[in-house]
């Protein structure tokens, strides 16, 4: 009597694996932990690096057809960032600001405008030119 106490969740968990449909059990596991969608391995995982943290954080605010962003970059890496407003009227032009530099402790506003009303508006982060970021 004791042993259908101790082997019945194991049963019910077993139980399930047969259950499931063919094509959940059937995919692939990746071959390595930090294989990439390619099948190529990162040359900084390889190396034994770790990513680091990188990229400013933005606050954007709208009034009326008015954006503005100030964005905080805490890294020691510089992060260009470009705010895009999309408006809200068909006939308005969406606008794409060029990417500002937000260099080291450094605080940058952005700013941009519609017409009319804003339907949306966030902030893209790039690397810096010609730095170690991809």
């Amino acid at each position: 009597m004791r042993r259908t106490r101790r082997y019945g969740p194991l049963l019910a968990g077993l139980s399930l694996l047969f259950v499931l449909p063919a094509d959940a059990s059937s995919a692939p596991a990746p071959a390595s932990a930090f294989e990439s969608e390619s099948g190529v391995a990162s040359a900084k995982h390889v190396a034994g690096q770790q990513e680091r943290p990188f990229g400013a954080e933005c606050r954007t605010s709208v009034e009326g057809s008015r954006v503005t962003a100030y964005c905080h970059n805490p890294y020691p890496e510089t992060d260009h960032v470009r705010l895009h407003v999309e408006c809200d009227r068909w006939w308005d032009i969406d606008t794409d600001a060029t990417p500002v530099p937000a260099g080291p402790a450094m605080t940058v506003r952005l700013s941009g405008r519609c017409w009319k009303e804003v339907g949306s508006a966030w902030v893209t982060h790039h690397p810096e030119p010609g730095g170690d970021r991809p």
